[in-house]
């Protein structure tokens, strides 16, 4: 039902999808699923810790695109993944989850895989949302890092309260892959 009522702001929408390593990551797919319903084409990026939880095969037959995992296309080629293009290409780019260590690569600057290197080359909206255990969550490092990523214009996400993969209960779980789009949506509808 979402889907539809998503279909006008997100349909032909160019959307990169960037996950990172978190238990979350899981919900990458359904969150993929339902973007591609909505009618918006999908570019999976996703960290080496990330496939560890969420497989490349999954992510790629949910968008109907091979999901991108690395700079190198072809080592033996040279062929590689254009982070600057990928940058240019999107219309958003989406991290969920994005895990503490992603959060403060973002932060910071750092690119040392794909996913973080296109954050750097991206024109478009950002939208980030954190996934992580309570206490690295409520960590002023953690927090900081949020503040200084909002500060440079993104959309951060706040993590809502319930019970973690850890057994705690506060706040550091990944929004829901239906209120993501939901935010989607909004934000595509006001444009």
């Amino acid at each position: 039902m979402l889907a539809n009522s998503s279909a006008p702001a997100l349909a032909g929408r160019r959307l990169l999808l960037g996950v990172s390593g978190s238990i979350a990551a899981y919900k990458a797919a359904p969150l993929t699923r339902l973007l591609v319903q909505a009618g918006a084409e999908v570019q999976v990026i996703l960290t080496e810790s990330a496939a560890a939880f969420v497989t490349p095969l999954t992510l790629g037959t949910l968008s109907k695109k091979p999901v991108l995992t690395s700079f190198l296309r072809d080592a033996a080629s040279g062929q590689w993944h254009n982070h600057v293009e990928l940058g240019l290409w999107a219309e958003a780019y989406v991290i969920a989850p994005a895990s503490a260590n992603t959060l403060g690569q973002l932060a910071n600057g750092l690119c040392p895989n794909l996913l973080s290197a296109v954050y750097l080359s991206a024109r478009c909206p950002v939208f980030l949302a954190p996934a992580m255990d309570l206490d690295m969550y409520a960590h002023p490092a953690v927090q900081q890092n949020i503040q200084r990523l909002r500060s440079f214009g993104n959309h951060v996400f706040d993590s809502p309260a319930g019970e973690l993969a850890s057994g705690l209960s506060g706040p550091g779980r990944m929004l829901e892959p239906e209120q993501i789009v939901a935010e989607l949506t909004a934000f595509f509808s006001n444009k």
